[in-house]
């Protein structure tokens, strides 16, 4: 939380990036170590510090503008793979369930977000490119599910 660190659902981590507040223009450099946000249509949540820099603790939202300023030095060597993310749950039974019920539309796993408690995400499918996993997330999203792309970075669990 006192760290310049940021959570972002496709870039890949270790990936450096200046947020800048649009209101009021002030920047701040993050680090990208963890995926979400997990609401609507958010597209990074922040460290406590860093909103703290760019004086974002009272509104808790601003519109922002992203700049990537250093891409991680093993980007090269890994493929890109992604997957819709459908849950995430504090009870890995409830899960598994969800994972069991979605398994119709591809490989659907878990993978455990470190913490306490631990969040077990539930993913659905593996696409090479982006424009993939958003039309499986719009085919989820049609039977009723919700979700949206994350990239994968660490192996899943079975």
């Amino acid at each position: 939380m006192e760290k310049l660190t940021a959570a972002h659902r496709t870039l890949p981590f270790e990936t450096w990036v200046r947020v800048q507040n649009l209101t009021n223009d002030k920047k701040v450099d993050v680090r990208i170590q963890d995926r979400g946000p997990f609401v609507g249509n958010r597209i990074i949540d922040l460290s406590h510090a860093a909103a703290r820099h760019i004086d974002m603790i009272g509104p808790g939202t601003a519109k922002v503008k992203l700049t990537i300023i250093a891409a991680p030095k093993r980007l090269a060597k890994q493929s890109e793979l992604f997957a819709v993310q459908v849950g995430a749950f504090a009870d890995r039974r409830n899960a598994e369930r969800l994972r069991d019920k979605l398994g119709q539309f591809g490989p659907a796993r878990l993978m455990a977000r470190s913490g306490e408690p631990v969040l077990w995400r539930v993913l659905v499918g593996e696409r090479s490119d982006v424009a993939a996993a958003e039309a499986l997330a719009a085919e989820l999203r049609s039977s009723g599910a919700s979700g949206f792309v994350v990239r994968l970075d660490t192996p899943p669990v079975r």
